[in-house]
């Protein structure tokens, strides 16, 4: 099936595109075909006749989050528009006809610039094809969200992490969605040939209890304990918070207990549960090479000399840390990230991993995924 990714690079172009890549991983690790050929187009895009015919020949379906949402009031009530008449106009060049799901807001509904311009765009979709989902979004949050742009917690999570104290409107109040979900909702719709209208609920709160949420998150992590992991908008909540401090704050010293008896140092603590387990690594040999969508791990190498590599999925940077038994320094693998561990040392290494769930066969959540390209 071809997919077209609109704005593939920003938040929930690229959770799309990450799940769309998870199945086709899925697939390949099973020796299958590769259901999806995924076609990203950025915002540069839209100004080049030949890109766009060529994305949409053959397309079958186009999940369409290109958009402007900061701009003067006349550019917000032009530019949304503006993109959905070329993508049609595309469309009807390269003879297409997909399913697109657009990416409106609640925003539509109200008589503002962007409001407007969200909404006619939409109206431009209606009107070209039957095979349409209009895809109405409360507030988005997600990794890989930009602070100062147009999202309020990835805006609060920059603050807590620089050390400042933000200040909210008392009376502020939000509807929040994890990136993935309005990702994978608008994945299903063009896959199952939903149209009309569709709203997924978000998590509805004041801002100041948000803030308060990330702020316990910050004091309990900061402390080596995560919090209670068992709710599915706190998981995905700790995560986008858990994004943010990466590269920067890994690897994370543990506090080593000494004496004549040897060393004692806490590993994990708190997370609801989950499951631990060792594993030995040959020298020169490679663990992982995987991402996860949800699960929360922790790599804490005991013995022996190690380095971890980690790498944003469709990405092409590589982190690298250097860690070694000697001075034991967790470092928890970001979700939404391919990572590896080789041994680098002469001898046998000696790893504990941490998971905040129990291994599901049925559900791994693990995707192979070369972190070396």
């Amino acid at each position: 099936m071809r997919v077209v990714v609109t704005g593939a690079s920003g938040l929930i172009g690229w959770h799309a595109r990450t799940r769309l890549h998870a199945a086709n991983c899925a697939a390949e690790f099973k020796g299958e075909a590769q259901p999806y050929d995924i076609i990203p187009l950025d915002h540069a895009s839209f100004d080049d006749d030949s890109a766009l015919n060529t994305a949409l020949t053959g397309a079958d379906a186009v999940l369409h989050f290109a958009g402007v949402n900061r701009a003067a009031d006349d550019v917000l009530e032009s530019e949304n528009p503006a993109l959905a008449r070329r993508l049609v106009a595309a469309c009807r060049t390269a003879k297409a006809e997909p399913h697109i799901v657009y990416a409106n807001s609640t925003h539509a509904a109200g008589d503002t610039p962007y409001g407007r311009g969200k909404r006619i765009a939409g109206e431009v979709f209606s009107a070209f094809t039957g095979q349409y989902t209009n895809l109405i979004l409360p507030h988005i949050f997600g990794e890989g969200a930009r602070p100062d742009y147009n999202n309020v917690t990835a805006t609060l999570i920059d603050r807590i992490l620089g050390g400042q104290i933000p200040s909210v409107n008392p009376g502020g109040r939000v509807r929040l969605l994890h990136a993935g979900s309005a990702a994978q909702t608008a994945i299903y719709a063009a896959m199952n040939g939903v149209t009309g209208d569709l709203t997924p609920e978000g998590r509805p709160m004041s801002v100041a209890e948000l803030l308060d949420k990330l702020e316990g998150f910050h004091a309990l992590y900061t402390a080596n304990i995560y919090p209670d992991l068992s709710d599915a908008f706190d998981l995905a909540l700790f995560n986008a918070y858990r994004a943010a401090t990466y590269p920067e704050g890994w690897p994370r010293p543990l506090k080593l207990n000494t004496d004549s008896r040897g060393t004692l140092f806490e590993a994990v603590k708190g997370g609801g549960g989950g499951q631990s387990f060792f594993s030995t690594t040959g020298a020169g040999v490679t663990r992982g090479d995987h991402f996860h969508l949800k699960k929360v791990e922790r790599f804490l190498v005991v013995q022996g000399e190690a380095v971890i590599r980690i790498r944003k999925v469709l990405t092409d940077e590589i982190w690298e840390y250097r860690v070694s038994g000697d001075a034991p320094a967790p470092v928890d693998m970001p979700t939404l990230h391919t990572h590896s561990i080789e041994n680098v040392g002469q001898g046998p290494l000696l790893t504990l991993f941490w998971t905040h769930d129990l291994f599901d066969p049925q559900n791994p959540d693990t995707f192979a995924d070369k972190v070396t390209l």
